[in-house]
Order: structure tokens, then C-alpha cells, then sequence
């Protein structure tokens, strides 16, 4: 078991940056594949970012691309989403996710913890 806790989020305005921050215990994750995932109300749970297990590979979906940036710390234990260039549709409570599996997951489906997720707040 993975117990995964997120940090980092606030409210900030449009153009600015945050940087949210995944603490695991419970268990290594160089061992997951890692994912930032995002939900705004009303809507699904989107992947914005995620990690293989060994950094060797990233994806982000184009709505973030060139904006955010995934990393993670294996020593530390610890998952990084770097977010520059903010706008107000990034609005969401931004969740932690590791799956398994070492690849990729690019699916919600795939992921096996979750944290509790962090409100991040954009204003125009």
C-alpha cells in the first residue's frame, strides 16, 4: 500500500505558478509509475501529467504541454508537478496517483492510490 498526500496548491492568478508536491509512505515509489490528475466541478478526472518509474519518460496532454512539468524525487519519495504560466480554466483540485505498473499510464482506470487531492485556484 501507497498512502499518497498532496501540498502545494492555493489560489494565484493568471500567468503565475505553482508547485504542488506528492509525499508517499508505505512503500518506495520507485517501484509506480506516477500521474498528477486533475477535476473541475462538474467534469471528469483528466490526466495532466504523468511519469514512468525511472524517469526514463513523460506525457502530458496538449492543454498543459510546455507549461507543466512532472518530476519525481525516488530518494525523497517524493512526486512534483511544476505549473508556470497559469490560466483560469487550470482551476481544479489536483490529485496524486501511482499505478504498479512501471510504464506510462496514460488512464485513470490504471492507477491504484490516490491522495486526497489540492485545490488549486486561478483567478482572471
Amino acid at each position: 500500500q501507497v498512502q499518497l498526500v498532496e501540498s502545494g496548491g492555493g489560489l494565484v492568478q493568471a500567468g503565475g505558478s505553482l508547485r504542488l508536491s506528492c509525499a508517499a509512505s508505505g512503500r518506495t515509489i520507485s517501484m509506480y509509475a506516477m500521474g498528477w490528475f486533475r477535476q473541475a466541478p462538474g467534469k471528469e478526472r483528466d490526466l495532466v501529467a504523468a511519469i514512468a518509474r525511472n524517469s526514463g519518460g513523460t506525457y502530458y496532454p496538449d492543454a498543459v504541454k510546455g507549461r507543466f512539468t512532472i518530476s519525481r524525487d525516488n530518494v525523497k519519495n517524493m512526486v512534483y508537478l511544476q505549473m508556470n504560466s497559469l490560466k483560469p480554466e487550470d482551476t481544479a483540485v489536483y490529485y496524486c496517483a501511482a499505478d504498479s505498473q512501471p510504464n506510462l499510464s496514460l488512464h485513470r482506470w490504471m492507477y491504484d492510490y490516490w491522495g486526497q487531492g489540492t485545490q488549486v485556484t486561478v483567478s482572471s
